[in-house]
C-alpha cells in the first residue's frame, strides 16, 4: 500500500498519517519503463518527484555533450519541487529513467501547502535552498576560474621557455648563415679543388655534437688549446671558430689533419665554414627541440581537456595523470619530487576522461599545497579486483582524524581565507562516486597522506 511505502521512507520521517495521506491525495504514482524522459531541464519545476522504485538518471547537456550529474537510485531520493519556494524555479537537469520503476509525482503547490502547516520548517528550508544554491554557484564558479587561471599561467610559462629558445635560435641562424656563405666565397677565391673540399667535408662529417654532460672547466681548457693552435696558424677569429669545433669534438689533432689538406690561405675560411655548418646544425637542433616541446605541451592540453573525444571512452589512466602533471608543471619544480610507481598491465577503464583529469588536478594540487612546495609526491597505479586504483600521496604534515573525516564535505577547508573554496575534494568525490560508481578514501597520519581513487574497469549497464 502506498501509504505504507511512504511511511518507511527516511525522507518523510516525522510526518503524521494525515500529512502523508495529503501527499498521496495531492499526487499520483507514475510508472515508467527504461529510457523514458520524466521531466526536462529548463522547464518550470512544477512537480516534486519522490523515487519509489527503479533508477532515474539526472542528465545535463554541456558543450553539446550529455553528462549524468546525479541519480535517484534508491527509494526516497527526490528531485524537483523547487517551485514550492521559487515561482521561477526550473528543473536543473533532465530526468531519464535508466530502469523500469515508479515515482510519486506531487505538485510543487501541494508541497508548499504542506510546508505552510509548519511555518518555521518552511522558512528555514526556503532560506537554506536559496542560500545553498547561491553559495554553491558562486563558489564553484570561483573555484573553476581560479583553477583555470592557475593552469593558464602555468601553461603560458611552460610554452614561453621553448618559444623564446626557438626565437633566439632563429635570430642567430641569420648571422651563422651569413658567415657560412662568406666562408664558402673565400674558399672559392682560394681556388680550393673539388678533391680538397671533398676531404674537408669528410673531416667535417667525423665531428658530432656531444650528447653527454660536459665539464665546463674541461671545455674551457680544450677551447684555449684550440685557440692557441688557430692563432699560431693565422686564424684571426679564433674566438668564433674554436667553440663550435670543440662542442662537436674537434681537437688539435683534427685541425692538423685539416691543415694537411688546405694550404695557409684556405685554412682559415675552411675552418670557419666547418664551424658555421656546425653552428647552423646546433641551432636547427634547438629549434627542433623547442618546437617539439611546444607541440608536446599542446598535445598535453588536448589530452587533458579531452575536447576532441567522446564523453565516455576507454581511458589510459596513466596518460591522464601524466597530462595533468605537465599542466601543473609550474608547481612541481624546486622542492617537489615526483615518484611514479605505475604497475604494468593496468587496463584501460571506461570513464569520462576530462572529469577524471579534473580529479587528478584537484588531488595533485592539494597534495602540493599540503607540502608547502617541498616534499615528495607519490603516484601509483594498480589493478585490484575489477577496478583500477590510483593512489596519490604526499609527505606533508598529515590531517588530524577530525579533519580527514570531513575532508569530502562541500565548502569544508582548512586553508586560509581566500586560498580555497572547500570544493576540490567534494568535486573529486562526486566525479568518482556518483559519475563512475567508484570510491575515494583518505589515509592520513603525520608525515604522509594518501588518497586512493578506485575506478571500475567497466561502467555498469544502465
Amino acid at each position: 500500500m502506498l501509504l505504507d511505502e511512504l511511511r518507511a521512507l527516511t525522507l518523510l520521517e516525522g510526518l503524521t498519517d494525515d500529512q502523508l495521506q495529503a501527499l498521496v491525495d495531492a499526487g499520483e504514482v507514475v510508472e515508467f519503463e527504461a529510457g523514458e524522459i520524466l521531466w526536462v531541464a529548463g522547464a518550470p519545476s512544477e512537480n516534486w518527484m519522490i523515487s519509489l522504485e527503479g533508477r532515474i538518471d539526472m542528465v545535463r547537456v554541456s558543450g553539446g555533450e550529455e553528462s549524468v550529474v546525479g541519480m535517484l537510485e534508491v527509494p526516497g531520493r527526490w528531485a524537483g519541487g523547487f517551485g514550492a519556494w521559487d515561482d521561477n524555479a526550473v528543473y536543473l537537469a533532465t530526468g531519464r529513467s535508466a530502469t523500469p520503476g515508479r515515482l510519486l509525482r506531487i505538485p510543487s503547490a501541494a508541497l508548499r501547502a504542506l510546508l505552510a502547516e509548519m511555518p518555521l520548517v518552511s522558512h528555514l528550508t526556503e532560506g537554506l535552498f536559496h542560500t545553498a544554491r547561491n553559495i554553491e554557484a558562486v563558489a564553484r564558479q570561483r573555484d573553476a576560474l581560479v583553477t583555470l587561471g592557475r593552469l593558464s599561467a602555468g601553461l603560458a610559462h611552460e610554452i614561453n621557455n621553448p618559444a623564446a629558445a626557438a626565437t633566439r635560435a632563429v635570430d642567430s641562424l641569420a648571422g651563422e648563415l651569413t658567415d657560412l656563405l662568406a666562408s664558402l666565397g673565400r674558399l672559392a677565391q682560394g681556388e680550393v679543388s673539388a678533391d680538397q673540399f671533398s676531404v674537408l667535408d669528410s673531416l667535417r662529417r667525423e665531428l658530432e655534437p656531444s650528447t653527454g654532460v660536459r665539464e665546463p672547466l674541461a671545455v674551457a681548457d680544450r677551447e684555449e688549446a684550440l685557440s692557441a693552435w688557430l692563432n699560431s696558424h693565422g686564424v684571426v677569429r679564433d674566438w668564433v671558430v674554436a667553440p663550435p669545433l670543440v662542442a662537436a669534438g674537434a681537437d688539435v689533432s683534427w685541425c692538423e689533419r685539416v691543415a694537411a689538406v688546405l694550404d695557409g690561405r684556405s685554412l682559415e675560411p675552411g675552418l670557419e665554414w666547418v664551424a658555421s655548418t656546425l653552428s647552423v646544425a646546433a641551432l636547427l637542433g634547438e629549434v627542433k627541440e623547442s618546437t617539439r616541446r611546444v607541440s608536446e605541451l599542446v598535445g598535453a592540453v588536448k589530452s587533458y581537456s579531452q575536447l576532441d573525444r567522446a564523453s565516455i571512452q576507454r581511458v589510459e589512466v596513466t596518460e591522464g595523470i601524466e597530462s595533468t602533471l605537465i599542466m601543473l608543471g609550474h608547481k612541481l619544480r624546486d622542492g617537489i619530487t615526483v615518484a611514479r610507481d605505475y604497475a604494468p598491465g593496468v587496463p584501460r577503464v571506461e570513464a569520462y576522461a576530462g572529469e577524471l583529469n579534473q580529479v587528478w588536478t584537484n588531488l595533485i594540487d592539494n597534495a602540493v599545497d599540503a607540502m608547502g612546495g617541498a616534499g615528495t609526491l607519490r603516484i601509483s597505479t594498480r589493478v585490484e579486483g575489477d577496478a583500477a586504483v590510483v593512489r596519490i600521496g604526499d609527505t606533508g604534515p598529515g590531517m588530524p582524524p577530525e579533519v580527514a573525516a570531513r575532508a569530502f564535505e562541500a565548502f569544508y577547508t582548512t586553508k586560509d581565507v581566500g586560498k580555497g573554496t572547500g570544493l576540490g575534494l567534494d568535486i573529486a568525490r562526486r566525479i568518482v562516486v556518483e559519475r563512475h560508481g567508484g570510491a575515494i578514501t583518505i589515509d592520513s597520519h603525520p608525515g604522509e597522506t594518501v588518497i586512493a581513487v578506485r575506478i571500475p574497469l567497466r561502467q555498469p549497464n544502465p
